[in-house]
């Protein structure tokens, strides 16, 4: 599994390895330091939490996948726009106060 972080141009790739046991700490610190080099500050996006919903939303197709992807799509979360896109990638994309674009999206494990 990976998830793909951008602001504007830029971007960023993270791999998991076991999306059922995830590193949040370390892959939090990633982000924020992707964040920091571009001197943009994420922590009020609360993306500590958007992230492991959407792993579960990807991962969690014991649960009727893509259901709970579609599911975290239809429920929301804060100011960003949900999407799933066919093939079971998930997409969160809001607009940070610099007015640039921010966004992650998870793609699942392809075999």
């Amino acid at each position: 599994m990976d998830i793909g972080v951008s602001i504007g141009k830029e971007s960023l790739d993270v791999n998991i390895l076991n999306p059922h046991k995830v590193d949040l700490d370390k892959v939090m610190k990633n982000i924020v330091e992707f964040g920091s080099r571009l001197e943009i500050d994420l922590t009020g996006l609360k993306i500590e939490k958007l992230i492991p919903k959407m792993i579960r939303g990807v991962a969690g197709c014991e649960g009727g996948c893509p259901a709970d992807a579609k599911g975290l799509v239809r429920q929301g979360f804060g100011g960003f726009s949900l999407s799933y896109i066919e093939g079971g990638i998930l997409s969160a994309v809001c607009t940070l106060d610099n007015g640039q674009p921010f966004s992650v999206n998870i793609f699942p494990e392809f075999n």
